[in-house]
């Protein structure tokens, strides 16, 4: 008991503190940094940001962003693979399988459909990306972990599904994937365009509302055994 006490003590030293103070501050930095450079990338493209406007923005400096990244080019990719981890931290957090496969499908949809209507730096960055052929993910030595997750969370779902005779078999849940990314995807990297083109106000609630219902309906229909049910 007092072995125990004695190292909690010392444990809790001035000096410990302070350490656990700094690590907590350069996590904090370390974020606002990604978060701002986020917007600026997503804004101006890798070529057109610039690291004294992130600086400045996040309240550091240019020697403290090169201090946690480097360069320009690798703060880029942090920022692109810290995009993707919020994808995949959002899909970890839903209970999916306590859901039905039916459930957990809308669920999994609809949550994507939000996430990325909310985040449309992340879909510029993945725009960009795309522009460049992936030059720079190329490069992640962790982007594949990272997204790994999503494949394998439908799978379960899809398996779930077609085992109790609600999904039809021989269908790919990387395909499933692909479709749903490339449903929701277009509602934030065309909503301008396809707003002016064809008059439809594409941020009113209304609209939105309406086309995640379509978008769930369709990945469902798409994968149901008897989709008239």
């Amino acid at each position: 008991m007092n072995q125990v006490v004695h190292q909690e003590a010392l444990s809790d030293t001035p000096e410990t503190s302070a350490a656990a103070r700094r690590l907590a501050e350069a996590t904090r930095t370390r974020a606002d940094i990604l978060d701002v450079a986020a917007h600026a990338f997503s804004e101006k493209g890798l070529a057109g940001a610039r690291i004294n406007e992130i600086a400045a923005a996040t309240r550091t400096s240019k020697r403290m962003i090169y201090y946690h990244f480097g360069s320009k080019e690798a703060l880029y990719l942090a920022t692109l693979e810290q995009k993707y981890r919020a994808v995949r931290e959002r899909e970890s957090q839903l209970a999916l399988d306590h859901m039905s496969p039916e459930d957990a499908l809308r669920c999994l949809t609809s949550v994507t459909f939000d996430h990325h209507i909310a985040n449309e730096d992340y879909i510029r960055m993945v725009m960009s990306e795309n522009i460049n052929r992936a030059k720079y993910l190329r490069q992640s030595k962790d982007v594949q972990a990272l997204n790994r997750p999503a494949i394998h969370t439908l799978t379960n779902i899809y398996q779930r599904g077609v085992a109790s005779g609600v999904f039809r078999d021989g269908l790919d849940p990387a395909d499933i994937h692909a479709s749903i990314s490339a449903l929701v995807f277009f509602n934030v990297s065309n909503r301008h365009t396809f707003g002016v083109i064809f008059s439809q106000d594409t941020q009113s609630p209304a609209y939105t509302a309406t086309r995640r219902e379509n978008i769930v309906q369709m990945v469902l229909r798409y994968v149901k055994n008897n989709p008239t049910n």
